[in-house]
């Protein structure tokens, strides 16, 4: 159980929630053990009347007495049994919602290069199933092992007062349950690892599927993905079968002991009646002892199946919850940025493909200044906007926001002063408005409407049934590419940011659009520090200065009166653009 450590301060932090509920506990199953004692002074009362030791009447009221006894116990230890249920499950609840927020949260700060490495449905498991089969343990497991401990203590103490060699004689079959539960808990606990992987494994498959449909479809190839599906959902079938035959071996183990103490009981306790050295009652009140004791030692099975998966589930979640954030905000102190930055000899290495993204990257943008950068596809336009945001951190070299490092700047400031238009934009499954309101959660319908008509989206947006109502498809897919990138852009330009970063996010709009839309940004963007990665030179032509990369290194820079004038990449993409437009 040493992955189950790690939650330990849970215990302590609803040490008394659970206490109480262990309280609550042993007084209901105290009050419950009292019944057999209750059975076997009315058995011994009718013994007692035909040996005529007691008269009729005091028979009937002794019996009479009993049985209202035997109703009340049975009442309050229901109701008791009820507030254990509300202290200590309440109290798993309350746990599971802390710890799915704590994975949460850590989600939220481990770097982008975790997430290139680890896939969502395993993502999702994690935080949703895993999670599922650790409260268990801090619930029904501690539940039921209090029952159990209190039942067993409390009940063969009170056998052993009664009859020492009759309790002996029913005791008999425990060490074989002790070993059984010793040898099953390792192969469940590794069975429980194995089918927990694989229940991540479909979650991955389906939520990739799901994601892809409209590739899947347009290649025809359903059969393929469902073949593929059926062997999964076979393979993690038997896994699941393989677990849940060892577990059921339990059960009719418990039975099967359980059986030989009643057994045991009757035969040795109707030898000693015969003999006439107990009364009928002690007879009838063992009986009941050990089948109060069936329930609890039934449950040891399940209770350690709990307790084995919720420990193959928190070891996957510690996987996670131990990653130490590669990016992390050094400087808790409030940072203002003015949009200065510099590049000095910086290179990046993605630790994942071992590709050199950038080598020995050396420029200089002034505050308010716009930046195109230019380059073939993997020349590292896109790591250049990463290391800004600090999605990543430089292998070498050194990034300065004005003129400090940007490891010394407050992350989250800093990140909340950029507005990043991607190459591939992302929208959520909810409102039009909601989706633009993303880059300034207090913003009024005019900015609204205002950052919509500077991204040329607005008249798209009202001509839609709901207008800015209009709910998206998951990932926007409701949207055309072009309209999706917009809606993009108006998120970011109504965040008002002192950083603005366009990468390549003019790719799927027509050159007409494109220009109105240069036009605005061109408007919105002044004193803003601009960044805009493009193939297209018209994106590129009224920067302040244009960067053209070639394999993570700086071919060209200047202006765009300059570098049409130079041979080189810069020239050749422009007659050639050119070109195109004429034709």
């Amino acid at each position: 159980m040493k992955a189950l450590q790690y939650l330990n301060k849970y215990f302590l932090k609803y040490k008394f929630r659970l206490i109480i509920g262990i309280i609550i506990t042993v007084l209901s199953k105290f009050l419950l053990l009292e019944i057999p004692q209750i059975i076997r002074k009315s058995f011994n009362i009718v013994e007692d009347y035909k040996l005529g030791i007691v008269n009729l009447e005091d028979a009937k009221y002794t019996l009479f007495i009993n049985i209202l006894i035997i109703l009340g116990v049975a009442v309050v230890a229901g109701f008791l049994t009820f507030l254990m249920r509300q202290t200590i499950i309440v109290t798993s609840r309350l746990i599971e919602f802390d710890l799915k927020n704590e994975i949460y949260q850590q989600y939220q700060h481990l770097s982008l290069n975790f997430y290139k490495k680890n896939r969502t449905g395993d993502l999702m498991n994690r935080i949703s199933e895993d999670v599922s089969k650790v409260r268990m343990y801090f619930g029904p497991a501690i539940m039921y092992s209090m029952n159990m401990i209190v039942l067993f203590v409390v009940g063969f103490y009170q056998m052993l007062k009664i009859d020492t060699e009759l309790t002996l004689y029913t005791l008999i079959p425990f060490p074989v349950l002790s070993i059984s539960i010793f040898i099953l808990s390792k192969v469940i606990n590794e069975k429980s690892i194995v089918v927990q992987l694989y229940l991540s494994k479909l979650t991955t498959f389906n939520q990739e599927f799901f994601s892809g449909i409209n590739v899947v479809k347009s290649y025809g190839i359903e059969s393929a993905i469902i073949n593929n599906f059926d062997q999964l959902a076979d393979d993690s079938k038997n896994k699941n079968i393989d677990l849940y035959k060892i577990q059921a071996i339990f059960f009719p183990m418990m039975v099967l002991l359980i059986g030989i103490s009643n057994l045991l009981v009757i035969y040795i306790g109707g030898k000693q009646y015969i003999a006439g050295e107990i009364q009928i009652g002690v007879i009838a009140e063992f009986m009941l002892y050990v089948n109060i004791l069936t329930w609890p030692v039934a449950i040891v099975g399940w209770v350690t199946s709990i307790v084995q998966q919720a420990e193959a589930s928190q070891q996957r979640i510690n996987e996670f919850l131990k990653q130490i954030p590669e990016i992390k905000n050094t400087r808790k102190t409030q940072t203002k940025l003015n949009g200065k930055i510099e590049f000095k000899e910086v290179s990046l290495v993605y630790d994942d493909t071992n590709i050199k993204a950038l080598n020995t990257v050396s420029f200089c943008v002034k505050s308010g200044d716009t930046i195109a950068i230019l380059g073939k596809t993997g020349s590292g336009k896109s790591s250049i906007v990463n290391l800004i945001s600090r999605l990543y951190d430089s292998s070498e070299g050194t990034v300065l926001i004005d003129n400090i490092p940007i490891q010394d700047t407050n992350l989250n400031d800093l990140r909340n002063q950029i507005g990043f238009v991607p190459q591939d934009p992302f929208l959520f499954s909810d409102t039009i408005e909601n989706n633009i309101k993303f880059g300034k959660e207090d913003a009024t319908k005019e900015e609204i409407i205002e950052a919509a008509k500077n991204a040329v989206i607005h008249d798209n947006i009202i001509g839609f049934k709901n207008k800015y109502e209009t709910i998206l498809g998951e990932r926007g897919v409701t949207l055309s590419g072009g309209q999706k990138q917009r809606v993009s852009i108006a998120r970011a330009v109504i965040k008002n940011p002192k950083i603005l970063i366009f990468d390549d996010c003019l790719s799927a709009v027509d050159t007409e659009t494109e220009e109105e839309i240069l036009t605005n940004l061109h408007r919105v963007s002044k004193n803003k520090t601009t960044f805009i990665i493009s193939h297209r030179v018209s994106s590129a032509k009224n920067a302040h200065k244009i960067i053209v990369l070639d394999e993570g290194k700086i071919i060209q820079q200047g202006t765009h009166n300059q570098l049409i004038t130079e041979k080189g990449y810069y020239k050749d993409l422009f007659e050639q653009q050119l070109l195109e437009k004429e034709n």
